[in-house]
């Protein structure tokens, strides 16, 4: 067994961006679509939750118990594209069943420069797939039926810009390489911007089985006067 702080590796006397941060960490590193397990996965945010209810000096954490919270969660993990342990009694099945939900592979804008991309590329994602990406940066994950790209993309411990929420502002812009994002009338994007491929991730719920997308792409020059100061959030982030 091992303390909630052992879990996300992190002191005791850690402030509460320290352990937030260590714990956005952990999830990337132990997300099931980022190579870790539904068990790890589920040890992080018990560990987490422990720390944050003031529960977590009372008794070192039970990986066995987690993993049984894992096996219980096991419809809604695999939504996500987790999958919860098996029972030493069935049999194993000769191939997993395909998660639910729509598959999203993104990339970070920010590492377009460094490498000498852009982004019209046609080969964009195959360039970034065999470079040595940091998985905040690179990587997939599952989105749930109508939700939304930033609220999946949270739910899986990523710390993507926004500022609104609402589709008043750029701050979570994002260019859809492939497939579509479906998003309301309404938005702060010009029509000349959509047809390129640029949406708003707060509001913009997939409408296709795969999408590739571009995240932060607020400070685009032809943003520049759509977006917002930073949330109270994504300042946390910036002084991280």
């Amino acid at each position: 067994m091992a303390s909630p702080y052992d879990v996300l590796q992190v002191d005791p006397d850690a402030d509460e961006r320290e352990i937030d941060r260590a714990y956005r960490r952990r999830v990337m590193e132990t997300h099931p679509d980022q190579g870790g397990s539904a068990r790890e996965f589920q040890v992080v945010k018990s560990a987490y939750e422990r720390i944050k209810d003031g529960s977590a000096g009372e008794a070192e954490l039970d990986t066995a118990e987690a993993e049984d919270s894992a096996s219980t969660d096991g419809d809604r993990g695999a939504r996500n594209g987790e999958t919860g342990p098996q029972s030493e009694s069935e049999p194993e099945a000769e191939t997993d069943p395909e998660p639910e939900g729509v598959r999203v592979e993104y990339l970070n804008y920010e590492v377009l420069a460094d490498h000498g991309w852009s982004l019209d590329d046609d080969d964009l994602f195959e360039k970034a797939a065999e470079a040595d990406l940091d998985p905040g940066d690179r990587g997939r994950f599952r989105v749930e039926e109508r939700q939304s790209l930033l609220q999946a993309a949270e739910e899986c411990g990523f710390a993507w810009p926004y500022a609104c929420r609402g589709g008043a502002c750029a701050n979570c812009a994002v260019a859809i390489t492939e497939g579509e994002l479906e998003t309301p009338i309404g938005h702060i994007l010009s029509s000349e911007m959509t047809d390129r491929g640029i949406e708003l991730s707060c509001i913009g719920i997939p409408a296709t089985d795969e999408l590739k997308v571009v995240y932060n792409l607020k400070h685009l020059p032809e943003l520049d006067e759509l977006r917002l100061p930073p949330s109270r959030f994504e300042k946390a982030q910036l002084n991280d």
